[in-house]
């Protein structure tokens, strides 16, 4: 799951349905992405951030490792 990618859509009120309007796909095709179901690609990801996170390198936004393991493998 892209928890960054929802993390700042939420502190900047983006939905789902802004997403799959900038992409021109349907909103469940983004849930699905969203949930980690299917990949976005280069272009989608590259649209999502200049259209709402430029401030935002796309490793971040679409990070899909969970956090908690991630912190985990680090102190091991």
């Amino acid at each position: 799951m892209l928890m960054n990618l929802r993390a700042e859509m939420a502190r900047r009120g983006i939905r789902g349905k802004d997403l799959a309007i900038l992409l021109g796909v349907r909103y469940s095709t983004v849930y699905d992405k969203l949930n980690g179901k299917y990949s976005f690609s280069f272009d989608e990801a590259l649209a999502i951030k200049k259209a709402y996170f430029p401030e935002h390198n796309l490793e971040y936004l679409f990070d899909n490792e969970d956090q908690s393991r991630k912190v985990e493998s680090e102190v091991m």
